[in-house]
């Protein structure tokens, strides 16, 4: 399966009787394309087939849905340069709003949808090898001299990026200093072998490859990853196995939103906020948790709640004493911030 899901980033298709077809027959404004992060490509197929089916019961109309998936700051840029997207569903406030940045969406993006345009949340775990030969239970093993480590590339992946603040966040939010937290992140990063460029791919060097001990993903694609593995990987929530420590790790919040200027242009401002709204619809929540991704709907989540085990899960803006995503970007990911320094500096560690 991940060898096929890598043959392109871009999937192309329409939910009709179960049958992948062209767009040939379909008008102008019956077409959407979601320009999403790369590892929900399993979510919006189930959300992609519903809204089609509900959408056509309700106005008559059969729509065209198209996806394009990749690393998340790099579909940011592709949306910036001309890839004409309907609808935005990327990994981080930053990417988004680089969008509004570039002129191509209005004020105030965040607070157009529900829960601050978060049908749902996630967050970073770890995907090990059967049985856990190594013992990696929490964020302190990740340095040890005998784990290697997979985790994505935080200039242009979106899981990169959530896996890098989880990890300098585990120090912070245990009560230990910026130096602590700069320190244990930089020798964590000696242990990459390889930095892919999106999650997706992280999954494939991974699980197909057999490279490394321990996997930083998303819950969602760590359940998938496991699933697809035939029993030779498992989930650890780090930090959930000691009886003094509460399992703990990043709150993840992927914003959607209409990117104004396409949807005005190609006339499908109606639909493409109806697409949106049908996110935050039960059998969208339903769907969204079937996915496992934590939906935003407290009901629901409630209804679920055995699917996710219980965390401590805290916003990256509580990194930053502004509290502000704008702060975490420059913070940590401008050039020449914090993590180019420690990419430099964990050359030089033995």
């Amino acid at each position: 399966m991940w060898a096929r899901a890598l043959l392109g980033f871009t999937v192309v298709y329409v939910i009709a009787a179960g049958i992948w077809v062209v767009s040939a027959g379909f008008g102008r404004n019956e077409q959407l394309l979601n320009v999403a992060c790369d590892p929900t490509r399993e979510l919006w197929h189930d959300i992609n087939a519903a809204f089609v089916d509900r959408y056509e019961k309700e106005h008559g109309v059969r729509l065209f849905i198209r996806q394009s998936h990749g690393g998340s700051g790099s579909q940011a840029r592709a949306v910036v340069d001309g890839l004409a997207a309907d609808v935005v569903t990327l990994a981080l406030w930053t990417d988004t709003d680089a969008i509004r940045k570039a002129g191509l969406m209005d004020e105030g993006w965040e607070t157009r949808y529900p829960n601050r345009s978060l049908p749902y949340v996630s967050t970073i775990v770890f995907v090990v090898r059967k049985g856990n030969p190594k013992n990696i239970h929490d964020w302190a093993d990740l340095t040890r001299q005998d784990v290697e480590i997979i985790t994505p590339n935080p200039k242009t992946s979106g899981n990169g990026k959530w896996s890098f603040l989880a990890m300098w966040g585990s120090v912070i939010w245990r009560g230990g200093s910026e130096d602590a937290a700069k320190d244990f992140v930089t020798r964590a990063y000696k242990r990459v072998p390889v930095l892919d460029a999106a999650a997706r791919g992280a999954t494939v060097t991974f699980a197909q490859k057999g490279l490394g001990d321990v996997h930083l993903t998303w819950e969602n694609e760590a359940h998938l990853e496991v699933k697809e593995a035939d029993g030779k990987l498992e989930i650890v929530y780090p930090g959930a196995n000691f009886p003094d420590k509460k399992a703990i790790s990043v709150l993840a919040e992927p914003h959607v939103a209409v990117v104004d200027a396409n949807v005005r242009r190609k006339g499908t401002a109606e639909i493409a906020d109806s697409y949106v709204q049908f996110l935050y619809t039960e059998e969208a929540q339903e769907l969204i948790a079937k996915n496992y991704h934590r939906p935003t709907n407290a009901t629901i989540f409630t209804r679920h709640k055995s699917l996710f085990p219980d965390m401590e899960l805290h916003p990256a803006t509580t990194l930053v004493a502004s509290g502000k995503w704008n702060d975490v970007q420059k913070k940590f990911f401008a050039e020449g911030q914090l993590f180019d320094q420690i990419q430099a500096a964990g050359r030089q560690i033995p």
